[in-house]
């Protein structure tokens, strides 16, 4: 991870190395493979908010069968670029910070000593990640804050289970551009024997006198 204090830019990386890219483009070009890897890219998002605008680029997911085989397993990697410019916001100091309420609805943060960016996933079990399925869900409490977690998230699902996955956060102290830049972050995702969905969100929260919280939904994708 790395930070760049005029920035506020946060950078979680994975790399494959020259083995995991050639696994990768087999999964790729050879249709007829068995347990081939599925690339899956995923368009662009904006959202303009009052004195701050969120956009997504880059994003990506790398999906694969669970090594066990077992069909209730599999692993997807994501990747992506999230952009917060922020032009009103309170100068605040970081903390107390109550952490996400793991209430339904609650987008999976909350924060009173600062102005927030966070970002992550929201992964489903026989479950289409729809705006109900979104409301409904409760969070993991899983946050991956540096590389040194090994860039690895495990996710146990039962059906009909939603669950929020944070990968990083961006505090914001005071105007400015903030972003959070993720590559290959592993999300291992077990229990689940039906299909599952992920969906990209991110959350910006703004406080003062007319503390407000917006979310930027990327679009579904499917994860087996």
């Amino acid at each position: 991870m790395r930070t760049t204090p005029s920035t506020g830019s946060t950078v979680l990386k994975r790399s494959f190395g020259i083995v995991g890219t050639t696994v990768a483009a087999v999964g790729l070009f050879a249709p007829g493979a068995a347990h081939a890897d599925v690339f899956v890219p995923l368009p662009d998002g904006h959202k303009t908010a009052p004195g701050a605008i969120i956009t997504r680029t880059g994003e990506s997911a790398l999906v694969s069968p669970s090594l066990a085989a077992n069909g209730a397993g599999r692993v997807v990697w994501v990747s992506g670029l999230v952009v917060a410019e922020v032009t009103e916001t309170p100068e605040g100091k970081v903390g107390p910070d109550s952490g996400p309420s793991n209430d339904p609805g609650s987008n999976n943060s909350a924060t009173f000593g600062a102005s927030q960016l966070n970002t992550g996933y929201i992964i489903g079990c026989q479950v289409s990640i729809g705006d109900d399925a979104i409301s409904a869900g409760g969070s993991v409490g899983a946050t991956l804050k540096s590389a040194k977690v090994s860039g690895s998230i495990g996710v146990r699902l039962s059906p009909g289970e939603v669950r929020w996955v944070q990968l990083e956060r961006a505090d914001i102290v005071k105007p400015g551009t903030y972003s959070v830049d993720y590559t290959d972050v592993e999300m291992s995702i077990e229990g689940c024997a039906g299909y599952a969905q992920a969906r990209a969100y991110t959350n910006l929260e703004i406080i003062g006198e007319s503390h407000w919280k917006t979310t930027l939904y990327g679009q579904p994708f499917s994860i087996g």
